[in-house]
């Protein structure tokens, strides 16, 4: 396929990833009873988070794609082996097309941050072996009930390699991190190729210490010629006279 047959099949891929998710919500997961008030009559205090129960609603998410999947659209849910991969399910909706998801949530109406997605070293070694499969975010919204219900209000999808603000912490074990990835109107169509390059070039700058130290750094050792190539490669700009 060219760019455009791929960025179309993501397109499509993503839209309907989402409209089933969705349904899916709709008919059978969108509360989950997670206590009573009689076990904590006080509510939710500080379990009110998004982090605190929320193993518990992925794996409801997760059990009902497997066990439903084909009245929504899927040829095949798979959940992964591992709890701490790069994704959480893979997906068949298309035959002869892999694809995978990384589920997360997000309380309704709160603080918009920088969220991590995945460690870029793992994200890279992932997207790199599966060159011709999608990844996604499937990010679902979620709201504290007065019934001690974790409501799931919806999902939003955005293809990973579409993040539209592109990060790696150099501080926070190095994380891509976006605080975008729920913003479908921001979102910058690519290849898997095209966000692999910018990906990695962000990795690289992480591992050097971010931007800030970056510049500091050249600042205090201006006079190393051979720094200055290295730092200049590395963040793909040109120097005069390097």
């Amino acid at each position: 396929m060219n760019r455009e047959e791929k960025i179309e099949r993501i397109a499509k891929e993503r839209e309907t990833l989402e409209n089933s998710i969705n349904s899916l919500i709709k008919d059978r997961i969108s509360h989950i009873q997670i206590a009573s008030p009689e076990l904590m009559p006080f509510g939710w205090r500080k379990s009110g988070k998004g982090r605190t129960v929320w193993r518990i609603v992925e794996e409801v998410i997760g059990q009902n794609l497997e066990k439903y999947g084909n009245d929504y659209g899927f040829h095949s849910v798979v959940s992964a082996d591992s709890e701490v991969g790069v994704y959480d399910f893979e997906f068949v909706l298309e035959e002869g097309f892999k694809s995978f998801v990384n589920i997360k949530s997000a309380v309704y109406g709160g603080r918009v941050n920088k969220d991590d997605v995945s460690k870029a070293d793992g994200l890279i070694a992932f997207i790199e072996n599966n060159l011709n499969c999608n990844l996604y975010v499937a990010t679902f919204l979620i709201k504290f009930n007065a019934d001690m219900k974790v409501e799931l209000l919806k999902c939003i999808v955005c293809p990973t390699a579409w993040i539209p603000d592109v990060y790696v912490n150099p501080s926070n074990n190095g994380n891509l991190q976006s605080a975008k990835f729920k913003n479908i109107s921001e979102m910058i169509p690519r290849t898997n190729e095209e966000f692999l390059k910018i990906l990695k070039k962000e990795n690289k700058i992480a591992k050097l210490g971010g931007r800030t130290k970056i510049k500091k750094t050249i600042a205090d050792r201006i006079e190393d010629d051979d720094y200055i190539k290295e730092v200049a490669k590395l963040l793909g700009i040109k120097i005069p006279n390097y």
